[in-house]
């Protein structure tokens, strides 16, 4: 079957032509494709907001002038905001340090996700019981070029890393081993902390600012998401089902 909305085709050489932009997606074909349903539905309701693109190259600030007509944020307030900062102290430190060490193993279309997750199961298991075989086991399994050097990923601070990465890492103590994988969109890891470091607590009145800022975000990606579920909701889409409604349309 193939792929439309409310009548307009998405084609082969469409999906083809976006996979570029999601080449780290654990499923780069369907999110190209969920991407591009999204976009045309949003570009029909430009339309029907009389919002028109005289151009392909008007499109992207079409689409930013309806989700700014028809997507809204409240601003957080500073209370909002200190509750926040008291909540999630660990994310408002400065000069935290770990020198860390990873065990990768990368998803590809190759490998099935649950032999791998399996396989990165079993080795988990092994350094879990015997920590000294760490670095044995990277050399032998990871897929990351640290792999060469035992896995050592040297010292890292907040920031250096992709947020699900640096909880796991700084959630663990000197010589500690996660207990679990660690996902990311690069694959599973296997996460040690040879040595950690504490900073210092950065005080309220220097953060409030990224606080706001990262609060009103949060809020306009939940409005978001929002806004497109309903709007999806009215089309008739065929030959596809989204799993979600929240991939940024605006490249």
């Amino acid at each position: 079957m193939s792929i439309s909305v409310n009548g307009i085709e998405i084609t082969d050489a469409d999906i083809e032509q976006e996979l570029a932009h999601h080449a780290e997606a654990p499923n780069p074909v369907k999110a190209a494709t969920e991407a591009l349903v999204l976009r045309q539905a949003l570009l029909q309701a430009t339309q029907q907001a009389g919002l028109i693109a005289h151009n392909a190259n008007e499109e992207d600030a079409i689409i930013e002038r309806l989700l700014a007509k028809e997507v809204k944020a409240p601003t957080p307030t500073e209370e909002e905001c200190r509750r926040y900062y008291s909540n999630h102290p660990a994310r408002f430190r400065s000069g935290d340090l770990v020198e860390a060490s990873h065990i990768l193993f990368q998803v590809t279309d190759k490998v099935p996700l649950d032999a791998l997750r399996q396989k990165a199961q079993e080795i988990l298991a092994r350094v879990l019981d015997d920590p000294a075989a760490f670095e044995q086991c990277a050399r032998d399994f990871s897929n990351c070029p640290s792999g060469d050097s035992g896995g050592n990923l040297g010292q890292l601070t907040r920031g250096q890393t992709v947020p699900e990465f640096e909880r796991a890492l700084f959630a663990l103590a000197t010589g500690e081993i996660a207990d679990r994988l660690v996902e990311t969109r690069f694959g599973l890891h296997i996460v040690r902390v040879a040595r950690k470091v504490e900073g210092a607590q950065l005080p309220f009145e220097l953060v409030k600012e990224s606080i706001a800022r990262f609060l009103t975000d949060y809020a306009k990606t939940k409005a978001t998401r929002q806004y497109l579920e309903i709007l999806v909701g009215q089309m008739d889409i065929q030959g596809v089902e989204l799993s979600y409604a929240a991939t940024p349309l605006v490249q």
